[in-house]
């Protein structure tokens, strides 16, 4: 398959999955925003949604006065064109990748692709108020899941396939450990909050932003506990949005796609491997649940670096014969 192709098909994906992402926790903030306790200032409830997406440094560059308020989050991260991760941009990136790959992927999924990026330029167009914006977040996560669906449904499993698979489940494996990192910095327990009503519906906000609330619940009858929580959001293989069910996934993803000789990709892979096997949820909170997913994120980082340099720039001279 030529660089070029497996490149745009990765981040077809990536893109998209960014954007659902994005989508999801804006979404629940919303909801909580709606629900919060009267003392909760705006800053307090918006900014971790900066720290999460890694837009601090922009936000205080389009906003010199520090302050920050609903609105700005919102049109910051969904549809400013001068923030290369908002969701509007990550899905015209997704469609114009997907451009490249037409015949590579179903005409089903580019028509629902193209569709959806149709649809959201049009209601981006003007400023999205903090009243409609939870029922745009719940069409892109319809639209995104169906595009998923119909992948799943009409796609060949071979290289193409695997390129796709990689870019989604590195995107959510990310966006996972940084939801977790800095949700839980900030819901750290508080030994006078334990137990209350306050307590249950922060740390279930936090599954919300991961489609985990539910099955959380399913699997544990104790109640919302952070080490339970850990285990769930960092250890179970059987949650999609686990780290370690998104390695999994990227194992199997390598599989399809095959090794390069002397590559760095298997290796990469393997440490990230490593990182997550013997883990417990209390060797976790020993260590700092802060340091242990800084570490997952770097070897993450190790391992995109290293599918870049295997497969998008090595063969590119070979790709302009």
């Amino acid at each position: 398959m030529l660089s070029r192709i497996a490149e745009s098909l990765y981040w077809m994906t990536r893109h998209l999955e960014r954007a659902d992402n994005t989508a999801r926790v804006l979404d629940i903030n919303v909801v909580y925003m709606l629900e919060a306790d009267e003392g909760a200032t705006e800053e307090m409830q918006w900014r971790p949604l900066l720290t999460i997406m890694g837009a601090d440094e922009l936000y205080e560059e389009l906003h010199t006065d520090g302050r920050v308020t609903v609105q700005r989050v919102i049109h910051l991260l969904t549809q400013d064109r001068n923030n290369p991760g908002s969701l509007l941009l990550s899905l015209k990136l997704a469609r114009e990748n997907a451009r490249v790959v037409r015949d590579r992927i179903s005409s089903e999924m580019w028509e629902a692709l193209n569709e959806l990026w149709l649809s959201a330029d049009k209601h981006l167009k003007t400023t999205l108020q903090p009243w409609r914006a939870a029922e745009f977040y719940a069409f892109i996560h319809r639209q995104v899941a169906a595009f998923f669906g119909l992948t799943q449904s009409t796609m060949m499993r071979g290289q193409a396939y695997g390129f796709m698979a990689l870019g989604s489940l590195q995107e959510r494996a990310d966006m996972t450990a940084r939801i977790l990192d800095t949700r839980y910095h900030l819901l750290l327990p508080d030994l006078k909050l334990v137990g209350s009503p306050l307590d249950y519906y922060q740390w279930g906000a936090l599954l919300k932003s991961l489609s985990g609330f539910e099955a959380y619940r399913r699997k544990y009858q104790g109640g919302i506990r952070p080490i339970d929580v850990v285990e769930f959001v960092v250890l179970d293989t059987d949650f999609p949005r686990s780290l370690a069910y998104c390695v999994d996934g990227m194992e199997r993803a390598l599989g399809r796609i095959g090794s390069l000789p002397d590559g760095a990709v298997p290796e990469r892979l393997a440490a990230l491997r490593r990182h997550l096997d013997g883990a417990t949820p209390q060797g976790i909170l020993d260590l700092g649940l802060h340091e242990y997913l800084d570490d997952f994120l770097g070897l993450l980082a190790d391992f995109g670096t290293a599918l870049q340099s295997d497969y998008f720039e090595a063969h590119l001279g070979d790709d302009a014969q």
